[in-house]
């Protein structure tokens, strides 16, 4: 069976029909995290610092949501492509309540123990009083932000991942602008700082939510159901739990890694730690067409092989795999671009300014391997409901070998900040020929559905 590229106009567009609206989705999600790192950076370099240890903890519960959204979004596209349209409002309901739930705690958290939060990430005292002013704020989002999440999650299944760009570019420009009233101190308010920037983030969230509850009610959508939190089909249950395991592992060993790698530099010093949150928002932004194709090419997998289509979901995959490969290593180029550019307009000291140029030129390489690795992973692996190599990879690639070479060398050797930096990076360098190999052997091609009563 011939791959044909780019010549099957169907799939294209429907790729880009999916595709496009979610990575915009992402950037608008990225720049948030690029207004606050330079609008903080121009009044601080320690705010910024500061600010980018404190969301460390955001970053380890969304990817607690992460898993559960992945999961009913696994199921969701399979079962939207079987058109079983009720199992879909159950795996929506199921989502609501994992999510819902477990973001009490890091609320909690957040609101009653920051300084413990902080003392994870940095042993500076400056850092850590700076990060506590925001995660107090901050905090209160994060219980929202959940449930945003899962109803973005279940638009994109049901063919609105334009009205998922739309929410998500709202509540970002409003963010955004608030930031830059709040931070600054416009229009006769005090400056605020860090504590405006938590503040601007609650409100966006706040109405990223309301637009997303009010748009599931008119037609065509799929809108919660009450009744349906408190129904328990245990077949569908046991599903989404099992989808939802693996996933978690994987999320939780990729968080907890990146995690690591943000407290290893915030050890390292406030410039290291400066360096390192701006080359992270870049690599954010550069990611955003990655994360993009994985999540809209997963769902477009998702729907042939629940359809019972196994065969195009196959060819589906082959072509995402080649588009892979290919923006593996544009997305190289625009990272060797952008490294001038980001140099010129960020405002570092002398010190961070160095970090930041190498960790920018390990970066490009690096980009090359997280590329190919997402779109396979996350997007036709998930697609398939073949959950469970990511777990496998992160544990041996990411936990045996990069996690522990940086941690050596930023507590016992003393290693020099670009070489603990380039270390951080050799787990999606180092699994691409693995995960590639997994990838053909097709284990990802399968029907997930069933008949449910």
């Amino acid at each position: 069976m011939r791959i044909k590229l780019f010549s099957d106009k169907f799939f294209l567009e429907k790729l880009m029909k999916l595709t496009l609206p979610i990575m915009l989705q992402n950037l608008m999600l990225a720049l948030v995290a690029a207004a606050d790192a330079l609008m903080l950076g121009s009044v601080e370099q320690n705010s910024m610092a500061a600010v980018s240890l404190a969301t460390q903890v955001q970053f380890i519960q969304n990817m607690i949501i992460a898993a559960v959204v992945s999961a009913a979004s696994i199921l969701g596209a399979q079962y939207w492509g079987k058109k079983d349209i009720k199992t879909v409002k159950d795996i929506f309901a199921i989502s609501i309540k994992f999510c819902g739930g477990s973001s009490i705690f890091f609320w909690a958290g957040c609101v009653f123990f920051p300084k413990y939060l902080m003392l994870i990430f940095t042993n500076d005292s400056e850092l850590i009083e700076i990060g506590i002013d925001y995660l107090k704020i901050a905090g209160w989002s994060y219980l929202l932000t959940s449930i945003s999440q899962c109803y973005l999650a279940i638009m994109k299944v049901s063919d609105h991942a334009k009205a998922t760009a739309i929410i998500s570019s709202t509540a970002v420009i409003l963010n955004i602008l608030l930031n830059a009233v709040f931070i600054y101190g416009f229009f006769g308010l005090p400056a605020m700082g860090v504590r405006g920037a938590a503040i601007a983030t609650l409100i966006a969230r706040i109405v990223e939510l309301l637009m997303a509850v009010f748009l599931s009610f008119r037609y065509s959508y799929i809108c919660l159901e009450i009744k349906r939190l408190f129904k328990r089909n245990s077949v569908l249950y046991a599903d989404f739990i099992k989808t939802t395991l693996p996933l978690l592992g994987a999320c939780l060993f990729w968080g907890v890694g990146f995690t690591s790698y943000t407290a290893f530099m915030g050890h390292l010093g406030a410039d290291a730690a400066a360096s390192n949150s701006i080359a992270a928002v870049v690599r954010d932004l550069v990611c955003c067409l990655c994360n993009g194709i994985a999540s809209g090419g997963g769902i477009l997998v998702g729907n042939e092989l629940g359809a019972g289509r196994l065969e195009t979901g196959k060819l589906y995959g082959d072509r995402l795999f080649w588009i892979s490969i290919i923006l593996g290593f544009a997305s190289t180029g625009i990272m060797f671009l952008v490294t001038p550019l980001v140099m010129k307009f960020v405002k570092l000291s002398d010190g961070a300014q160095s970090y930041l140029f190498g960790m920018m030129v390990i970066m490009a390489i690096y980009m090359i391997g997280r590329v190919i690795n997402t779109v396979l992973i996350s997007g036709i692996f998930s697609a398939g409901g073949d959950t469970m190599f990511d777990m496998y990879s992160l544990a041996i690639c990411m936990w045996g070998i990069a996690v522990p070479l940086a941690a050596l060398g930023t507590f016992f050797l003393k290693w020099p900040v670009l070489l603990v930096y380039a270390c951080t990076c050799l787990d999606e360098v180092g699994k691409i020929p693995w995960v590639i190999f997994h990838y053909k052997k097709y284990k990802w091609v399968k029907d997930l559905t069933r008949e449910l009563a």
